[in-house]
């Protein structure tokens, strides 16, 4: 295996391990306060840690890179994180909201300029199916009202327009300063809302801090992180694609830090989620859609 695919293993097992564990982190936090005061001091702590590591390095920003990445910000981490937990808030099972953001990656084929594979294709397809056993046991009405459905979708499409458009406009800043643009606005919006709303102030319990620890270091700087890596390296559809592996390494993380038993269809579902991906990601793939590696992105420099 040469460096630069040694690399990109790395990154999207990365992307995979963090991504997948806010969904955990999450369970853990809600346990003593609300998802409005849960978020705002994750993107609270991360927004001040990644500020002040900007502030050291005297980072200074052109108005046009301000104005992508507030834009950028808003659509990757407000919106899609607040309609998935929004939506599960109000009611609506957790593995449906996870189904339906499962679906990104076809949103993001659909919206991709490159020609989508036969391969990739079918990938897409087996992924679904795959991300669909897995969640199966939990599938339901729950007690949502109809039109919370509409938060997790809203959500999902919200992250395929961001990732579209971070490719379509190939920052140059690097993956640190794009990571702290994203979540400095982030910050400011769901600070801002938990101020209005009253769920600022946070509980004097430590699970809730070791929560927020949690969802920092790795929901923040390693799953947002390691999303940008990969978007930037490998694309869109190879980013969007390896989302579908989250629902069953959350099902690990379940079962390894609570003890929940997953259903008898979530083995061959993570086998079937792990073969679409591969359908998608396999070089060959990425041959027949004619997408190079991006040059001159900033992404293999400085994003840690």
């Amino acid at each position: 295996m040469d460096r630069e695919k040694a690399i990109d293993v790395g990154v999207g097992t990365a992307l995979v391990v963090c991504w997948s564990s806010g969904f955990v982190s999450a369970q853990l936090g809600t346990q003593t306060a609300s998802t409005m005061t849960l978020l705002a001091w994750r993107f609270f702590v991360a927004a001040a840690l990644l500020g002040g590591v900007a502030t050291v390095r005297g980072r200074r920003f052109s108005g046009a890179a301000l104005g992508r990445h507030a834009v950028l910000g808003l659509l990757i981490q407000v919106l899609y994180l607040g309609g998935v937990v929004s939506g599960i808030a109000m009611g609506v099972p957790a593995g449906t909201a996870a189904l339906i953001a499962a679906t990104q990656p076809l949103l993001v084929a659909v919206g991709r300029p490159e020609r989508t594979a036969v391969r990739q294709r079918w990938g897409l397809a087996v992924g679904i199916l795959g991300v669909g056993l897995v969640v199966a046991g939990d599938l339901g009405p729950g007690t949502a009202p109809a039109w919370a459905f509409l938060l997790p979708v809203a959500g999902t499409v919200a992250l395929a327009v961001g990732t579209l458009l971070e490719r379509r406009w190939a920052p140059t800043e690097s993956t640190l300063d794009a990571l702290t643009l994203q979540t400095l606005t982030a910050g400011v919006v769901v600070v801002g809302a938990a101020a209005v709303t009253g769920d600022l102030w946070p509980p004097a319990d430590s699970t809730f801090w070791w929560a927020v620890a949690w969802m920092v270091g790795m929901a923040s700087f390693g799953g947002y992180g390691t999303y940008l890596v990969t978007l930037r390296r490998g694309g869109p559809m190879r980013a969007s694609t390896l989302l579908y592996l989250t629902p069953p390494a959350t099902a690990v993380w379940v079962l390894v830090l609570f003890h929940e038993v997953p259903g008898p269809l979530t083995v061959p579902g993570m086998v079937c989620a792990a073969a679409g991906a591969a359908l998608v990601l396999l070089p060959g793939a990425a041959r027949a859609v004619g997408a190079p590696r991006p040059q001159g992105c900033g992404c293999s420099g400085n994003h840690g």
